[in-house]
């Protein structure tokens, strides 16, 4: 595998887009929001279904937000979340994070969530993030960290879970633990001026844990993630059922707790 190609283990089923139009820029990018002003230009990379980017949009109303994806599909969903939200200062376009389809300096922001866990060469993506933003602007990153996910009560099946996610996405050519290695790549990169933080999310619930659960169990069993998982040798369909049914037991338990710790970076140019 090429050293910037990788395949997007989640795809976009519909038990992916339950949790991607969830995210918002409140839940998922309030280190970022605070540095942004009416007039900004934003460039949101891997924007999938449109949710932060209509957000980011209607926080800079002066400004202009183009959003950003591989894949050209859902970004007909991205556009009708800004239609919905009446946004005219917003747009969409397919477009490779290795091979930004813009001039250098073109951005006040460039913004990335959850994307570098899933590209083959995260530090030259964050190069090429760096180029089109210009002097003074900010590049920010959030991205997971599947290591660090931790949940009560045990469910023996959800240690399987996540010993399968890490295999099936560095088979893909991505890195699961991203979160812990922002820094570390924004360094490489070249970045200097760099602010780290951690947020995450967290499911208690019991419309919390039916939600997140469900979504999982989901997406062990239909998903692009499934079919990876079977087509490469890392699980069979029967060992996938067993893991989605473990989804649905921490699910159904009363005092289910379940956190997504994400690292940040804010990085100024």
């Amino acid at each position: 595998m090429a050293k910037d190609a990788a395949v997007y283990t989640h795809g976009h089923h519909e038990s992916v887009l339950r949790s991607h139009t969830w995210r918002t820029a409140a839940n998922s990018a309030a280190y970022l929001t605070g540095h942004l002003r009416p007039h900004m230009r934003i460039l949101d990379i891997g924007c999938g279904p449109g949710t932060i980017t209509a957000d980011l949009a209607e926080l800079v109303p002066q400004g202009q937000v183009t959003g950003v994806d591989a894949e050209g599909a859902i970004l007909e969903r991205a556009r009708a979340v800004a239609d919905e939200r009446g946004l005219a200062n917003v747009s969409f376009a397919v477009a490779d994070v290795h091979a930004l389809d813009h001039p250098d300096d073109s951005f006040c922001v460039v913004h990335a969530h959850q994307v570098l866990q899933h590209v083959g060469d995260p530090v030259g993506a964050l190069r090429e993030m760096r180029r089109v933003c210009a002097p003074g602007g900010i590049v920010a990153v959030r991205d997971s960290d599947y290591a660090t996910m931790t949940w009560y009560p045990s469910v023996p099946g959800l240690d399987g879970w996540l010993d399968l996610y890490h295999r099936v996405a560095r088979a893909n050519g991505g890195e699961p633990d991203a979160g812990r290695r922002l820094r570390s790549w924004a360094l490489e990169a070249g970045f200097t001026d760099i602010t780290s933080t951690a947020t995450a999310w967290c499911y208690a619930t019991e419309e919390e844990r039916a939600w997140w659960s469900g979504l999982w169990a989901d997406r062990t069993v239909a998903s692009s993630y499934a079919r990876l998982a079977v087509d490469g040798g890392h699980a069979t369909e029967e060992e996938l059922r067993s893991i989605a049914e473990a989804w649905r037991t921490w699910g159904e338990a009363p005092d289910g707790w379940f956190a997504v710790l994400h690292g940040e970076i804010l990085c100024r140019v």
